[in-house]
C-alpha cells in the first residue's frame, strides 16, 4: 500500500540529476515543484547556481513547468523572471494540475518527470498519473508551513513502515 509513495529515484538535489541520463531515457519534459525542490520556502528567487542548472535542463533540450501547491503570489515572483511557465494552488497530489502540466509541456507522460521534495504529494501525484518520479532532500525544513510539517509527520510513519517490511533503507538511492 506504501509501495505508491515510494519514488522511482530519489537525489539529494536537483543538481544530482543526471540529465544525460534523463534525455537517453526519452524524457523531454520535467514538472518541478517550488518550495524545498528548487530553493527553500522563504527563497523568492531562483539562486545563481539553480539559475545555471536551469539553463543546463534547457540546453539539454528540456521544457520545464512548475507545479506548486502555493499561491500566484510567490510562484510568479520566482517562475516570472526565469520565463518558466507555473501552476500555482495545485492541490497536489489532485491529478488536475498534472494533466495541466503535460498540455502546457505539450508532451506525453512516457516523457515527463516529476521532481518533488514530499512524497505525500509529489510522488503520490505523479505516480498517480504514471510518471516517472525523483524526489529530492528538502532543502530549508526549517522554513516548512504547517501543512506540510503533517506531511514529513506520516511520511516518516510511512518510511518506518516500509523500513520494516525491507523495502526502503536510509541513505538508499532509488
Amino acid at each position: 500500500m506504501f509501495e505508491r509513495l515510494l519514488p522511482h529515484l530519489r537525489v539529494n538535489s536537483v543538481y544530482d540529476i543526471q540529465l544525460d541520463e534523463l534525455y537517453k531515457k526519452g524524457v523531454r519534459g520535467i514538472i518541478t515543484d517550488l518550495d524545498n525542490t528548487l530553493v527553500g520556502a522563504h527563497e523568492p528567487l531562483a539562486t545563481p547556481q539553480l539559475t545555471t542548472w536551469l539553463e543546463q535542463v534547457r540546453d539539454y533540450g528540456f521544457k520545464v513547468v512548475i507545479v506548486s501547491n502555493n499561491n500566484r503570489t510567490r510562484v510568479s515572483k520566482f517562475a516570472d523572471p526565469l520565463g518558466i511557465p507555473f501552476i500555482h494552488a495545485a492541490r497536489k497530489p489532485a491529478n488536475k494540475a498534472f494533466h495541466k502540466a503535460l498540455s502546457v509541456l505539450g508532451l506525453p507522460v512516457e516523457q515527463t518527470v516529476v521532481l518533488g521534495d514530499q512524497m505525500l504529494t509529489d510522488v503520490l501525484g505523479g505516480k498517480r498519473m504514471g510518471l516517472y518520479t525523483i524526489l529530492v532532500t528538502p532543502i530549508a525544513p526549517a522554513d516548512e508551513g504547517i501543512m506540510t510539517r503533517v506531511n514529513r509527520r506520516i511520511e516518516r510513519f510511512v518510511l518506518s513502515r516500509l523500513r520494516k517490511k525491507g523495502t526502503w533503507y536510509e541513505g538508499e538511492t532509488k
